[in-house]
């Protein structure tokens, strides 16, 4: 198999702990944090989404309506956004070292329109970032990584996409040709990483940190 020269991140729990941004929705529904945090990871569990866990709160929630309510009340606060404070503490030395060590690093994942401004005001050491917003489609649809080698201009099987899920990371990136690192961080990683089916991954590992010594290992053909 070819030899990776790029690395693609996905963006929640990979990149942006989540953390913040959960607790904000608890407060917004009236209900304890760690109500939020448990259910999501219940949905995890389930292989539902995270929508789910909104509903479950409030099954007659219109999650677009109760977006722009808040957008209106307000205004200057994050509300269902991330910024720089929600980094992992991992993502910065590590995406530097992998562009010293002469590796292509994008970002490509699930998100909003304003997740593209977000992360670019954080000037992380990146070549390029893209969103579903910015492309009109989401993982795991294939068209997602047939994006995701395009803006790369590589061979899928020098791509190595880096996720903490198997449903929307690990195996469709695999069905697109490319490597995949399943990552055991947040609720989908750690469950994730509990399954049969994380064999599928050519790496799984406990950190960003673990990626430099994988490829200096070199990763075996699967």
């Amino acid at each position: 198999m070819s030899e990776i020269r790029a690395l693609v991140f996905d963006v929640g729990e990979t990149l942006i702990d989540e953390t913040r941004i959960w607790s904000r929705w608890a407060d917004r529904l009236g209900v304890p944090r760690l109500t939020m945090l448990g259910l999501l990871g219940g949905m995890a569990a389930l292989d539902r989404s995270h929508t789910a866990a909104l509903l479950l709160i409030r099954p007659d929630l219109d999650v677009e309506a109760e977006l722009a309510a808040w957008r209106r009340e307000e205004p200057d606060g994050l509300r269902e956004n991330f910024d720089q404070d929600d980094l992992y503490p991992d993502v910065r030395e590590v995406l530097a070292g992998l562009r010293a060590a002469g590796y292509q690093v994008v970002i490509a994942g699930n998100q909003p329109p304003q997740a593209a401004g977000a992360l670019a005001a954080m000037e992380l050491p990146v070549d390029a970032i893209h969103t579903s917003a910015e492309w009109g489609v989401e993982k795991p649809d294939p068209g997602f990584f047939s994006k995701v080698a395009a803006v790369v201009g590589r061979e899928p099987g020098e791509i190595l996409y880096v996720g903490d899920r198997l449903d929307n990371d690990v195996r469709p990136a695999r069905a697109a040709g490319m490597r995949a690192a399943l990552l055991r961080r947040g609720p989908w990683g750690f469950l994730h990483a509990e399954r049969p089916e994380a064999g599928e991954a050519d790496l799984v590992i406990d950190g960003l940190a673990d990626l430099l010594p994988a490829l200096a290992n070199g990763l075996g053909p699967r």
